[in-house]
């Protein structure tokens, strides 16, 4: 693997490739991909969402299932790799404590968590090395964590990843803001950011990265974001067309097949809008239907069972099993872009590469001082 760019530090470890795979649930970040990652130096992601679903324990014991899936999840990756591998929760579950308390406990290396502000975080995982990544879409957002995480805790988070309208699945935005997105709009969140970021670092003399994310496909992508002074990129689109991620060949398919007018942005029962391709079940959400079920436990806080349409975890799991039809099929704006099933190495070599060569045709500074 190339060593070009600067590597990413998060706390007291250094991450030679600074590019984040992203957290997608449900079950398709999971060790097997995040392994991978992770084993060619960057930073691999299990989401924590749903791990789960499918078994027959998850319809009995919701959250027993979920905290001995998450345990086994992260057994798998460490028995993979010594790379850097964390855990990604959705703040709006109802067993998030829960599960960051097990991700800690298991040795997880980071939590990032996002929809919604992960104010308690810090206490979740007291007595513990587990580095803290709050997800956020504004510099408000994340000088809030900051003063609230200073004053209760007496500590700030280990990095910042902003995602931006571009993203593929639930979205801190408003449904107006993402259709059609608007050109530029990461590019001033980063900026602002890492205003918040870098007054935190001068007022603590911690050092606090942010991480770019949403809409980032290719190297000349990453490089714009590096030269805002970003650490490091996410990205989790194009990773799903990997042959090390195990969602159903079906799921991957409807990428390479993706056009730009497939993308929709749907309501989703989590309470946030959310980017997915045209499916059949799409189109029946879109139209008003209500697609029936049985809910033995809210696993979502924003959920109400009785009144929403469509239980969101059963279409995500039916799209990482290949019931395309039956199945919300998240993506980012750009999966469009997606034409080949590849190594994750490949992806991640040609996005050094690329980046590099950006950067240098910039004149060859890589990160402004």
């Amino acid at each position: 693997m190339p060593k070009a760019l600067e590597p990413l530090i998060i706390a007291d470890r250094e991450i030679s490739i600074p590019i984040v795979q992203g957290g997608m649930g449900v079950q398709v970040s999971t060790a097997a991909l995040a392994g991978a990652v992770a084993e060619c130096g960057a930073v691999g992601t299990i989401a924590g969402v749903g791990l789960g679903y499918g078994t027959e324990e998850n319809e009995t014991d919701f959250p027993g299932a979920s905290r001995r899936a998450l345990q086994a999840e992260i057994r798998k990756v460490k028995a993979m790799t010594k790379g850097f591998v964390g855990v990604n929760l959705l703040g709006a579950l109802s067993n998030f404590e829960d599960l960051a308390r097990t991700a800690a406990a298991a040795g997880a290396d980071f939590i990032a968590s996002g929809a919604g502000l992960p104010l308690c975080l810090p206490a979740l995982t007291d007595g513990f090395q587990t580095r803290l990544i709050p997800i956020v879409s504004s510099a408000r957002a994340a000088a809030i964590i900051i003063k609230a995480w200073k004053k209760r805790y007496d500590r700030v988070p280990d990095a910042f990843i902003v995602e931006g309208p571009l993203a593929g699945g639930h979205l801190g935005f408003k449904p107006e803001e993402l259709q059609p997105p608007r050109p530029g709009r990461l590019e001033a969140e980063v900026v602002e950011v890492l205003k918040v970021a870098r007054d935190c670092e001068r007022q603590t003399g911690a050092r606090v990265p942010v991480i770019a994310a949403g809409g980032i496909f290719d190297g000349k992508d990453a490089a714009r974001f590096f030269a805002l002074g970003a650490r490091g990129v996410q990205i989790a689109t194009r990773l799903v067309a990997t042959k090390e991620c195990s969602v159903a060949q079906a799921f991957k398919d409807l990428y390479l097949k993706a056009r730009p007018e497939d993308l929709v942005i749907i309501e989703s029962p989590v309470g946030m809008p959310g980017r997915a391709i045209r499916t059949r079940f799409v189109d029946r959400v879109l139209s008003g239907a209500r697609v029936p079920f049985k809910c033995g436990y809210q696993c979502l806080r924003t959920c109400n069972p009785a009144a929403a349409p469509y239980c969101i975890a059963k279409a995500m799991f039916n799209a990482v099993a290949g019931d395309i039809d039956n199945a919300v099929v998240f993506a980012g704006h750009n999966v469009s872009r997606v034409r080949e099933i590849v190594p994750v190495r490949d992806v991640l070599e040609s996005m050094v590469r690329e980046a590099e060569a950006e950067l240098q045709s910039r004149g060859g500074a890589a990160r402004p001082a």
